[in-house]
């Protein structure tokens, strides 16, 4: 029953962070960092 319940909070939280990824993203804030040499220019 225990790993049941880690197992949906460990999922809840994953959740939470790709949502909060896809929102950022839709709002145009960049994932990389703003250092574009990094990524070679795809986060402009």
């Amino acid at each position: 029953m225990g790993t049941v319940f880690t197992g949906i909070i460990v999922a809840g939280i994953a959740g939470l962070a790709v949502y909060s990824m896809v929102r950022d993203r839709k709002n145009g804030k960049s994932v990389c960092g703003g250092d574009c040499t990094h990524c070679k220019g795809h986060c402009r």
